[in-house]
Parts: C-alpha cells; structure tokens; sequence
C-alpha cells in the first residue's frame, strides 16, 4: 500500500526476499485504489502488480520481515518526468515540426514514434547514473 507521509516520502510495505552485506531485495506488492471493491475478482481493470526493489545498504532485516521502503517524493516525480513526460514533448514536437514540413500525417506519426527511439536508447545507455539518482531506504 503506497503511503505519504508528512516528510515528504513515499513508503510502500513490502517483505524482504533476500538480504546480503551491501543490500536488501524486497517485494512490493501494488494494489491498485479500487482493490477493496467486492468485485475485484471479476474486474480486468483490477491488476496488482508485484515489484522487486533493491535497497542498497546494511540492514539488520530477516528473509520474510515486512519492511517499509521509503522513497523521497521529488524522486517519484523525476521518475514521471524522465518515463512520461519528456517522451510526450518528443512525440509532440516531432509531429509538429514534421506536419509543418508538409510530411503526411501517417508518415509523421510513424517517424515521431521513431524518434522515441533514441530517447530510450538514451535512457538504458545513462541507466546506472539515472539508478544512482534513486535511491530507497528501509524503515522497519
């Protein structure tokens, strides 16, 4: 269950999978808003979705405790900006500059989903020094 509190952190429950000297593995199970309906059984819409984190650092955890991973808010939010909304200002401005170059639409939609290319090239290319930014800690 995603949690704010007043500091300004994201905290999810999880249990801890794996532990060693350097880090701590946990599983996060997320469960969307609508998981307490009585119909969640039958709903397509009702997915949950278990995650796997690492928690760099040294940890007095057990294989099997529940934890709280704790995360920083502006965090989060450079997540969004990096996986959604610089590809939407990419796929937009691509398909401006292209209809605006009398390129056809179809041909500029598909070169505008194209140039989303690069961008996550980019991505995987700097994904260690973007992984060091996002950085979580363990509250038990």
């Amino acid at each position: 269950m995603e949690r704010a509190d007043a500091s300004g952190s994201i905290s999810h429950d999880g249990i801890v999978q794996k532990t060693d000297s350097n880090s701590v593995i946990v599983r996060i199970l997320s469960s969307p808003a609508c998981s307490g309906c009585h119909a969640e059984g039958f709903c397509s819409l009702s997915g949950k979705e278990e995650k796997t984190i690492q928690v760099a650092g040294r940890y007095n955890v057990e294989i099997g405790a529940t934890v709280t991973v704790l995360m920083k808010r502006s965090m989060g939010y450079s997540a969004l900006l990096l996986g959604y909304i610089l590809p939407l200002f990419v796929l937009v401005i691509m398909l401006v500059i292209l209809i605006s170059l009398s390129v056809s639409e179809l041909t500029a939609g598909l070169l505008s989903l194209l140039a989303l290319i690069p961008y996550y090239l980019t991505l995987y290319f700097f994904r260690k020094r973007i992984n060091n930014k996002f950085t979580f800690t363990i509250k038990t």
